[in-house]
This record gives structure tokens, C-alpha cells and sequence, in this order.
């Protein structure tokens, strides 16, 4: 189910399906309600957003109503999380999928919230959009790149390619939102040959894999493997997941890989996760791309979970969003 792109004055509601609403400071809040609104959404909120445990999160029954409340709003037209975190996949077995179905709209957001969207499409075809979540959008500054790849994949018709963004940051900015140093990317990197065309699945790997073995995993059939992960992961970590994904019964089905950019703290650089693919015979051959604009790092591309993705590896990769 590929939904219409958004149009001015369409609802977009603000959820908290893994962190809270709680730990993110007015200066963001208020900054990322403008950002959204300079698109000519109209903004609203979840009952239950300023809940916050010791987990950092809400009960269960809190983040059910309030992702049930936002797809039986009528005037709603895409959900967003606010952040991720570590609990979206604690509401799969509670979720009315029929709601869902009958009521279908993107739900957009990273990390965390990767459970949920590949949940979504592997119960009722629904497309969503791995990007920014809520409090991305509090970012002061570099920030260009980001909102313009939303508006595109949101709210434009038609194709598009992503191109690598020309700096990159990781850093603690919603601390601090003036003393950030902008890094010149290194570009993408690829490894195997040809081109690949498929659906767009995965998102955070870690998150990813959580549902490996579920009635909410999905067939790999014919597929593109969009995938990052953060600042707990390290190359032998990385390796390991990997390695994990590549043994789940279908993985032949996959025709490609694209591999977002990773953060400072994994030591994992473009070099590292190229020597990394080509140690793996299942991937011999198969187009990656890596080093891509997405992932827990500034900034980020926004691409649709249920999408169509075409990739080609030659003398300069190319990456096409249908």
C-alpha cells in the first residue's frame, strides 16, 4: 500500500513509540514543530508523549492508544515517532493490524522505530519512510540536506536519486547547537558489479534482526537491503549481525545492499565495511554501496521501508528511489 505524497495542510501526529517526548528539551521541540509547519503540516500530538519511565519510555498501553489514535484519525495523514530508543518492538503483539489496513499512512522515523514500519509492511503491505524523526527536525544548523530529502520522498511524485551529502556530523547537538565541525565526507563506496532492482527493506540492523524468526519478518524475495546501525556496534559486532542475516532462510532472494554511514565511536569507515563485504562469499558479486547518508548520523536521507530501490555499481554508484 504506497500511499499519496503529503500535501499542504495534511496532519501529521507526533507519537512516542519507543523514548519519550519527555527527554527532548522546549528549544528542540519548538524548533522541530516550526520546521515541520514551514511544510504547511498541521502538527499534532500523541495523549500519552510526556509519560516517561525508568526505560525512558511509556507502558505499553499508553503507546498502543496513542498509535491506534493516530491511525483512526481521519484528518491524519502520516504518523511520526519522536525519537527511537529500545522498546517499539514491545507493542507488536498488541497492535490492532486491521486499524492498520483499514486506516493506512506512513509512519516515519529511524532506529527504533525500523520494528515497527518493517512490522507494518510484513502484516499489511504498508510503505513507510525511514528519515528524521520528530526531534531531528530540532537541529539548528546542517540541517539542508535532511529536510530537503524529506520534502522530496514525502511530499514530491515520482522517481528520485540520492546523491552523498558534501559534509557530514556526529555529535551531541542537541547539547549544543552552535559548536559543531561539519566533516567533508569521503563520498560512497561500492563493492560488487552490475545493478540490482528490488524492494527496500531493513533500516537499523540491530533493530532489524529483533524480528528475525516472527510472523513479523518478511520474505527477502527480490529485495534491496537498506542498513546502519549505531554507536553500540563495532566492526566485530557488525560483522556478526551480518553474518546473522546473511544465514536467515530467503537471503537469496536479496539483490543488493546499500550500507549507511557509521558513527565516529564503531571505527567502522568506508575501507573497514568494504573489506568487510568482500570477506563474504554469499555477497560475491551482489552491488553495495556503502557510506551512505543514512543512519545515527547528520545527514540523512529519507527512503521508503516497502519502496522500490534501484542500485548500480560502475564507475560512479547510483542509488534511484521509485
Amino acid at each position: 500500500m504506497r500511499l499519496p505524497k503529503l500535501q499542504p495542510g495534511d496532519g501529521v501526529r507526533v507519537i512516542a513509540p519507543s523514548h519519550s517526548l519527555a527527554i527532548i528539551s522546549k528549544e528542540v521541540r519548538e524548533l522541530a514543530k516550526e520546521r515541520l509547519e514551514s511544510l504547511e503540516l498541521a502538527v499534532s500530538f500523541g495523549k500519552h508523549l510526556e509519560e516517561c519511565d525508568e526505560f525512558l519510555t511509556s507502558p505499553v498501553a499508553s503507546r498502543i492508544e496513542d498509535l491506534h489514535d493516530a491511525y483512526r484519525d481521519s484528518s491524519v495523514k502520516a504518523v511520526m515517532a519522536v525519537i527511537g530508543g529500545y522498546a517499539a518492538n514491545q507493542l507488536l503483539p498488541h497492535i490492532d493490524w486491521d486499524i492498520i489496513r483499514s486506516n493506512p499512512k506512513p509512519l516515519i522515523g529511524y532506529s527504533d522505530t525500523t520494528a515497527l514500519q518493517v512490522a507494518m509492511y510484513t502484516k499489511t503491505g504498508l510503505v513507510s519512510y525511514s528519515g528524521p524523526a520528530f526531534s531531528t527536525f530540532g537541529q539548528a544548523k546542517y540541517f539542508e540536506y535532511t529536510f530537503e530529502s524529506f520534502r522530496k520522498s514525502l511530499m514530491e511524485d515520482g522517481p528520485f536519486q540520492l546523491e552523498p551529502a558534501t559534509e557530514w556530523t556526529d555529535d551531541l547537538w542537541f547539547l549544543d547547537q552552535d559548536n559543531r565541525n561539519p566533516i567533508p565526507n569521503q563520498g560512497w563506496g561500492a563493492s560488487g558489479s552490475g545493478s540490482a532492482m528490488g524492494t527496500i527493506l531493513g533500516a537499523n540492523l540491530s533493530t532489524f534482526r529483533l524480528l528475525q524468526g516472527t510472523e513479523y519478518f518478511p520474505s527477502l524475495k527480490d529485495s534491496i537491503l537498506f542498513l546502519e546501525d549505531d554507536d553500540l556496534v563495532s566492526y566485530s559486532v557488525f560483522d556478526r549481525e551480518l553474518e546473522s542475516l546473511i544465514q536467515t532462510p530467503g537471503f537469496e532472494g536479496v539483490r543488493g545492499m546499500v550500507i549507511g554511514r557509521f558513527q565516529k565511536k564503531s571505527e567502522i569507515d568506508k575501507e573497514k565495511i568494504l573489506r568487510l563485504i568482500s570477506s563474504k562469499q554469499a555477497l560475491s558479486g551482489m552491488p553495495v554501496i556503502v557510506n551512505v547518508d543514512f543512519g545515527h548520523t547528520s545527514p540523512m536521507c529519507t527512503y521508503p521501508i516497502g519502496g522500490m530501490a534501484t542500485i548500480s555499481v560502475g564507475e560512479t554508484p547510483e542509488i534511484m528511489i521509485h
